[in-house]
């Protein structure tokens, strides 16, 4: 089993960013077979229209000899963490390595992120070991659908209500899945990775606040179908990276003018949870924050810290930014307010 992966891959329309998620991410980091176990891969398309209901599930009406009866539907994310819960079911009874369920998401920033996601945006924070560090709440008819789908018989007495008792037997005998099925708590596992492409020209579309993108990972794809990904360490240990952000913070404060809602565009420790902090982490999560978010409106302040006072040099796009990490990097470092 392959550590979760939790990405968004980004850049100009027509890059590449699906079929490398298809081709390249699945078949080859997650080794999910997609022609013989489609299963595994869960597909969804976010939209203006797209809400909670579609991505967890929502009860609708169905007739059926002139009376209207309420089903209850999954969503994309509940059918994706009840197949990576049965596969590590199936795993445990044959004895082997589980096998991965990922949640493909085109398009994220067409939907309202924030809206959809809901309380599942607490599930996106990562232990160490791959599972969620915090658990959330689900309703009965949420539980009941995650047991079904993941092929766990939901005891029923006399009365049609849920037995409670037998209910925590079966806990019991799962308690590997850290699914609390008594008082309806759920974390995903490190089997399910959620992958997600984002077209950067419509990201005025739906704004995603920046405590939601701090919990991805970022991969931004040239207009020439490549990544950027600058070979070797930026930060030998957790030292080195807290003194590097404390002079980036001092950066940003200085920099305030031209930033709005600085309390929120500050960096803490934890925005990269690494032990070695790769050059590639910083361009493609911590550069396109302070690109995207930080100095949205204004790149300027950017401009002048990279290059001095030679306006011939402006940065036009983030992949001019990306490129210069070494340059930022030092830069930062030596930053004196």
């Amino acid at each position: 089993m392959a550590s979760p992966i939790q990405e968004i891959l980004f850049g100009s329309p027509g890059t590449g960013k699906s079929w490398r998620i298809d081709n390249d991410i699945i078949p080859n980091r997650l080794n999910i077979d997609i022609k013989n176990k489609p299963q595994n891969v869960i597909k969804a398309v976010f939209h203006p229209e797209y809400t909670y209901g579609d991505f967890i599930g929502k009860l609708l009406p169905i007739t059926r000899i002139n009376s209207v009866q309420y089903n209850y539907y999954e969503g994309h994310f509940l059918r994706a963490l009840a197949q990576s819960y049965k596969n590590l079911i199936d795993a445990k009874s044959d004895n082997k390595d589980p096998e991965n369920a990922v949640l493909v998401i085109d398009e994220i920033n067409r939907g309202n992120s924030s809206s959809i996601f809901g309380s599942i945006f607490q599930l996106l924070d990562r232990d160490d070991d791959g599972w969620s560090s915090y658990s959330i709440n689900i309703s009965d008819m949420e539980l009941i659908k995650i047991l079904t789908l993941s092929g766990i018989e939901v005891p029923y007495d006399k009365n049609g209500e849920i037995d409670i008792e037998k209910l925590r037997k079966t806990q019991t005998k799962y308690e590997y899945l850290r699914f609390d099925f008594i008082n309806k708590k759920i974390k995903m596992p490190p089997n399910l990775s959620i992958l997600a492409t984002m077209n950067t020209s419509d990201s005025s579309i739906y704004y995603m606040d920046s405590a939601f993108k701090r919990r991805w990972d970022w991969t931004f794809i040239t207009p020439e179908s490549k990544t950027i990904e600058k070979e070797g360490v930026a930060f030998n240990n957790q030292e080195e990276w807290i003194k590097f952000i404390s002079k980036l913070n001092n950066f940003i404060k200085a920099n305030h003018k031209h930033i709005r809602g600085i309390e929120d565009k500050q960096i803490g420790q934890y925005f990269i949870k690494e032990s070695l902090i790769k050059k590639s982490s910083i361009q493609n999560k911590l550069m396109f924050f302070i690109w995207d978010s930080v100095f949205s409106r204004d790149k300027s302040p950017l401009v002048k810290l990279l290059n001095g006072n030679q306006p011939s040099h402006d940065l036009i796009t983030f992949g001019d930014f990306a490129k210069d990490v070494d340059n930022f990097i030092s830069k930062i470092n030596n930053f004196k307010i």
